[in-house]
């Protein structure tokens, strides 16, 4: 699996079902793999790879369910759609409540699969844009000196220059370049930009 392209990993044991589900997802531009059972497509399974899986609830060895719970161990972002017959609602919809993104009920029709997957692609996509942003951000902070962070979480406090400089017994010019350094390290231009990036990496 490459990690450039969004891809939609197909899971069922059926030929048949593979091969139609492959083709109509080519048919929109977008590339589709297939996988005939639930360890095919975890030796394959790549992290880092963007896309969404569908899978089939009731396969030999290893079920579809089976299968969340294992990408959700992995802690595998991928939005997942389960495809269900009549009698595996009941447990389609238990993987909903645990995190899946869609079930669809067989037989489906076309459009209805394929505006399913076109919203999971997009998901999947602000979900990875989020995450790093939130690693940028993270690596930001982390760039910090240790000094730097600590009048930084005392400007945070609400403290003016002077009193931070009381406090770590510092020169008020020395504080200026730290609190300068820490600003430019973070690209905040104001001291509500620094609480509000400070603050976003408290909710990451």
């Amino acid at each position: 699996m490459n990690n450039t392209n969004q891809q939609v990993f197909i899971v069922d044991d059926e030929e048949d079902v593979r091969d139609s589900l492959k083709e109509l997802v080519e048919s929109i531009g977008i590339e589709a793999c297939t996988f005939k059972n639930a360890n095919e497509f975890l030796d394959a399974f790549n992290p880092d790879q963007s896309g969404c899986v569908l899978i089939d609830v009731r396969m030999p060895g290893m079920s579809g369910i089976d299968l969340q719970h294992k990408l959700k161990e992995l802690e595998a972002g991928l939005p997942i759609i389960i495809i269900t017959g009549h009698g595996d609602i009941p447990m389609a919809v238990q993987a909903m409540k645990e995190g899946a993104f869609e079930f669809l009920q067989k037989p489906f029709r076309d459009q209805d699969i394929l505006d399913t997957i076109t919203k999971a692609l997009e998901k999947d996509r602000l979900n990875r844009e989020k995450h790093k942003n939130a690693k940028n951000l993270q690596n930001r902070i982390d760039s910090l000196t240790a000094r730097e962070r600590q009048v930084v979480d005392l400007v945070l406090e609400g403290k003016a220059n002077k009193v931070i400089a009381r406090e770590l017994d510092l020169s008020d010019r020395t504080i200026e370049i730290h609190r300068s350094h820490a600003m430019r390290k973070l690209q905040a231009h104001s001291v509500a930009e620094l609480v509000k990036i400070m603050l976003s990496s408290q909710t990451n």
